[in-house]
Order: structure tokens, then C-alpha cells, then sequence
């Protein structure tokens, strides 16, 4: 039975068709053909009851603000910002680089947003300063994937959904291995421009510094509502989604007029676009997980794979490797949706915190966006800098093994997760 089943969604997704088909398809095969008692009008109940959650309502609140933002001139003033302070110091293009993508990170929660608000400006700058453009796109790519784990995360929130696990502490447990991942990168890119002799840039003055930080004030706010504001008790985070849209709205329009009025119909269209795929991914998803649930599939791949009684590290490796394989060839969305409620039971019986099990999820998903062959922000890359998929994946290998080697490290310990979660 599993195997008509991949085989039936493989064939689905070598056809082109898009990722929704082989999930409703592989759901509807389950029910005519081995779930015969089951009604498939259900299939539809399941679907609507996938998208209900009040909580889904932070996710295009979210990708409207990152939108805004994205359009606005939000990502130039934090890359100036980053720059002022560490530009000089040897690699700090590329240090500005992943701390830009950390801050913007931290507003929009979507790593193809941030490729695109961050790795326009500054892949230029990166050229100009010598660099590959191989390694300048690759360096964007990856440390794009930062966005995924810090609050906002889209990812977190998604995993909340189907494991019912707090989004107030998925947002705080992913701080931790966010900026370790920044340091790593940081620390490769002090240590490449020394080999390579990447010139640096003259030292910024102080009151240039005072200038950018003036000017980059406002948008360092984003990060203070969300976490600070749900933390204190102020809102939930899916207020603290409304708020951030209206907190982009007054800066990008009413502040800095980087945004007209009339220009707002056309990024709430693209933001519209965006949600409706990821809705539909979601309530596509329900109804799989519920139809594979009935035919006890995840039970039986559990039990082949992990055997009777596992223990937490070896279903923390196993989930990981699971999350990173299927996030190298589909959206890490999709993947968040079939495999979270395939494995959080039996990691909860292993003892793994739910919290936890979802900064693991969260990362391989992110580590998996970024991977050939087919991650997403590899093709986002691709058609934002008109370069090919060759030239895209061929500086990739190094952030490949320093996220992979993050990884481990948040496995074996899960303080770097859990332990501002626990402060707080």
C-alpha cells in the first residue's frame, strides 16, 4: 500500500503537476482503494478543517508585512546599518551579509523573501569587492535560511499547527540556533577573505555610524513587538502578526514614503498569491495526514524504521535525516505537513520536548531549502539573479557542511533551543 502510494505521487510531481495534486490524489487513492468504509466525502471536511485554526491567521499577516517591507527600503537601511559597524573588519561585506539576513530575517520569517530583499543589494556590493559571484549567491542563499528559524518563523508556526506545541516558545527556541549559524558563517567569512585577500573598506566614521543607526531604529522594532510583545503578554502572536502589518504600513508609507498608497493593492495581490499556495498546501497536507493516519502508515514506517523502543537522540537523527532528504526535493511547508505528525508522537514517547522536535524540524527544513537539487530558494535565487541552477548550487558545499555540522550541535544539545525558553 505505501508504495502505490509514493509511486502514484512521484509519478504526479514528474508529470510538473503541482505539489496540492500528489497530496489530494495520494489521499483519494488511500480511500478508494484500501479505506473503502471511509466516506471520501471526508477528504473535503478535512480540508477545511486544515485551514480553521485561528492561528493560521499570522501567516498572511506575516508575508503582507515582509512584502511591504521587501518593497519598501527597509533591507538597504539594515544592510547599511550592519555595514557601518563591521564592513572594515576582514570578510565584512560578507559578515554585513548574514547579519542583514539575520535582522531581515527576523521582520519577514520567509527565506525567499529575504533572498530577495537582502541579496538584491547586496550581491552588488559583494562584486564589487571581489568576491565570486558563486560565493556571493550561495552565501545570500544560506544565510537566508536563518530567516526560517527566527521569529517570525513561517515554519514554526506551521509546525505548531500540527503538533499543537506553543508559537510563543517555537519563536524564542529559534533564536538560539540562528545566531549560531550567523556566527559560523561570520566566522568562514573572516577566514575566506584572508585566504583570498578580499580587500576591506575603510573604517566608518562615528557619526555615520550614529546616522544608519538613527535610521535603521524603526525597523529594529519589528523584532522587539513580536518577541517582546508576545513574551509580556501584550498580544498573541497572531496580533502580533496584525500589529507588524500595521507597523509596516506606518513606517514604509507614512514614515520614510518609500510606498504609495496606490502601489499597496499590488503587494497585497502578491501577498494574496503567496498565501493562497501555502492554504492550500495546508488543507491539501490535513487530508493526506488524516487518510495515511487511517491506514496506519505512519505507524508502520515508524516502527520499521526506528524500531520498538528508540531512544530520543536516535529519533532526533532519524526525524532530521527524514526532514533534510524531503526538503532537498519538495517545499519545506509540505514536508512540515506529512512528516510532523508522522514522527512528533513518537518522539514525544522517546521523551523529546515538542519544542525542541520542532527547532530540529524547523532547521532541517531550512538546511533542505537551500540543498540540491530542487531547493526552493535555489530556483528563488536562480530567477531573482538570472543566473543558472549551475551557478547557483556551485558555492553552496562549505554553508552545506557548517549548517549541517549546526545541526548535530542543536541535536546533541538542546539548550542552545530550549535554554531561552526556559530564562523566559
Amino acid at each position: 500500500m505505501e508504495w502505490i502510494i509514493l509511486l502514484v505521487m512521484v509519478v504526479l510531481l514528474v508529470m510538473g503537476l503541482p505539489m496540492m495534486i500528489p497530496l489530494i490524489s495520494g489521499a483519494l487513492v488511500l480511500v478508494y482503494f484500501f479505506l473503502g468504509s471511509l466516506d471520501p466525502y471526508v477528504l473535503i471536511q478535512q480540508m477545511r478543517t486544515g485551514i480553521v485554526p485561528y492561528a493560521l491567521l499570522a501567516v498572511p499577516l506575516f508575508i503582507f508585512a515582509a512584502d511591504i517591507m521587501a518593497t519598501g527600503k527597509t533591507s538597504n537601511r539594515l544592510v547599511d546599518f550592519v555595514g557601518a559597524f563591521v564592513g572594515h573588519l576582514r570578510g565584512g561585506y560578507a559578515i554585513t551579509t548574514a547579519a542583514a539576513c539575520t535582522l531581515f530575517g527576523s521582520i519577514s520569517g520567509s527565506t525567499q523573501a529575504t533572498v530577495v530583499a537582502v541579496g538584491t543589494p547586496m550581491r552588488q556590493r559583494l562584486l564589487k569587492m571581489g568576491y565570486k559571484d558563486s560565493s556571493a549567491i550561495a552565501l545570500i542563499i544560506n544565510a537566508s535560511d536563518i530567516a526560517l528559524l527566527i521569529p517570525p518563523s513561517i515554519g514554526m508556526i506551521i509546525y505548531a499547527l500540527v503538533s499543537n506545541a506553543s508559537v510563543g516558545d517555537l519563536f524564542i527556541a529559534g533564536i538560539g540556533p540562528g545566531v549560531l549559524i550567523f556566527i559560523f558563517f561570520a566566522t568562514y567569512a573572516y577566514i575566506h577573505a584572508k585566504i583570498f585577500n578580499i580587500p576591506r573598506v575603510e573604517k566608518a566614521s562615528w557619526s555615520d555610524r550614529l546616522v544608519t543607526t538613527r535610521k535603521a531604529l524603526l525597523p529594529l522594532g519589528f523584532p522587539v513587538i513580536i518577541v517582546g510583545g508576545i513574551y509580556s503578554g501584550w498580544f498573541t502572536p497572531t496580533e502580533a502578526a496584525g500589529i507588524s502589518v500595521l507597523y509596516a504600513l506606518i513606517l514604509e508609507v507614512f514614515i520614510y514614503r518609500t510606498i504609495k498608497i496606490t502601489n499597496l493593492p499590488k503587494v497585497a495581490m502578491s501577498s494574496g498569491l503567496v498565501t493562497s499556495a501555502v492554504f492550500i498546501l495546508v488543507a491539501a497536507g490535513q487530508a493526506f495526514s488524516m487518510a495515511i493516519n487511517r491506514a496506519r502508515i505512519p505507524q508502520t514506517l515508524t516502527e520499521a524504521v526506528l524500531g520498538p523502543d528508540p531512544s530520543a537522540l536516535t529519533v532526533l537523527f532519524i526525524v532530521a535525516l527524514f526532514f533534510f532528504i524531503g526538503c532537498m526535493f519538495v517545499d519545506p511547508i509540505v514536508v512540515i505537513l506529512i512528516l510532523a505528525p508522522i514522527f512528533a508522537p513518537v518522539a514525544t514517547a522517546a521523551g523529546v520536548d515538542p519544542v525542541h522536535l520542532g527547532v530540529v524540524i524547523v532547521f532541517q527544513a531550512a538546511l533542505g531549502s537551500a540543498t540540491p537539487p530542487f531547493g526552493v530558494d535555489i530556483f528563488t535565487a536562480s530567477a531573482v539573479f538570472n543566473k543558472s541552477y549551475l551557478d547557483v548550487i556551485r558555492g553552496t558545499p562549505p554553508y552545506i557542511v557548517m549548517l549541517v555540522i549546526v545541526a548535530i550541535l542543536v541535536i546533541l544539545f538542546e539548550d542552545i533551543s530550549l535554554f531561552l525558553v526556559r530564562l523566559m
